[in-house]
């Protein structure tokens, strides 16, 4: 253990928090099953064999006149009609585990809307008609990777003006307090509002709102960090040998300083989770059609009797939230020096 870098010593000791390290586990395999969420849920065979030709619906539509059909419209696999041509003699088809994908209407339900689960729909459906497991499987992937990329962007900027505060210090220090004092003031609600009445609603746009305020909650810890480490004597020793500033922060400051940081990540993501889907909850996040866990909540408020919705919905927020927790606790325990001594 001695032997070991003090990086990898952080990892034995986040191995040993069992809670932690199966939650990352878990949390890993549900993202990298969602981003091939088009081989878990479609309403496209994944291949047909149809008269000796082989089709790739998924990468490529095909009229309804290809499989025997009298329309030259794109193919509906879920007709019943389309479905006994592809697989009847030696014409074969693969379908998706669930043949349904985001915004597939389920014509031939035979309850109404929303329907409770069934054989055809395992989680039931939507308002609208919508499969349920379909729509809970984007839009975990929807609120994952909106997550991912509104914490990187967040940490990036509060680690530039963080180490820009605290390395510096002074009047650039002190003239960015000012700024940020000013800035945390401005009402984010209010103009999100502005913004999403005035501007088509987009991923882009929500990811750049909520960027410009989510940096300046972890500049604070890094601005500390430097400020501690810019006085300890290795830094002293850097500057006596030469080493420019950048050089300094780059090779000593900075990595000293990112336990914050890599700490406060997993409940980053978490918030960031949690904006997304308050937002989408009030009409304010993601475009509409867009798969999104704040709409299905939104629709479980509105369709009281349909207990499928909420109960589905609430299961996977709650489940998401409890394993970015249970990491960043774990975490936390492992870069805790004080720990890390005992």
């Amino acid at each position: 253990m001695a032997s070991m870098s003090p990086s990898r010593r952080a990892w034995q000791r986040f191995k040993r928090n069992r809670l932690g390290y199966w939650s990352l586990v878990a949390f890993c395999v549900l993202v990298v099953l969602s981003l091939f969420a088009e081989l878990l849920s479609n309403d496209k065979p994944l291949i047909v064999r149809y008269e000796g030709k082989t089709y790739f619906p998924m990468l490529r539509d095909h009229p309804e006149t290809t499989f025997g059909g009298d329309f030259e419209s794109t193919t509906d696999y879920l007709d019943p009609f389309v479905q006994e041509q592809i697989t009847k003699g030696d014409n074969w088809a693969v379908y998706a585990p669930n043949p349904y994908g985001p915004k597939t209407l389920n014509y031939f339900a035979k309850e109404p809307n929303p329907s409770p689960p069934t054989r055809d729909n395992w989680m039931g459906t939507d308002d609208r008609g919508r499969d349920l497991l379909a729509q809970l499987i984007y839009g975990f992937r929807v609120s994952v990777l909106f997550a991912l990329a509104l914490t990187f962007v967040g940490t990036v900027l509060g680690v530039l003006t963080g180490a820009i505060q605290g390395f510096l210090g002074g009047r650039t220090d002190l003239v960015f307090q000012r700024f940020i004092e000013i800035w945390s003031s401005m009402p984010e609600l209010y103009l999100l509002i502005i913004f999403a009445a005035v501007l088509s609603p987009s991923i882009g746009l929500l990811l750049v709102l909520l960027s410009l305020f989510g940096w300046m909650g972890l500049s604070d810890y890094v601005r500390a960090e430097f400020l501690r480490n810019r006085q300890l004597d290795y830094v002293r020793a850097a500057r006596a040998m030469g080493l420019s500033n950048l050089q300094i922060v780059w090779r000593h400051v900075l990595p000293n300083s990112l336990t914050p940081v890599v700490t406060f990540l997993p409940f980053r993501m978490s918030a960031a989770i949690l904006a997304l889907t308050s937002l989408d909850f009030l009409g304010l996040g993601v475009p509409p059609g867009t798969p999104s866990l704040g709409e299905l909540l939104s629709q479980g408020k509105n369709n009281i009797d349909a207990w499928w919705i909420s109960l589905s919905t609430f299961a996977v927020l709650v489940i998401t939230l409890l394993l970015l927790t249970f990491m960043g606790d774990a975490l936390r325990d492992a870069l805790d020096p004080r720990k890390a001594e005992r």
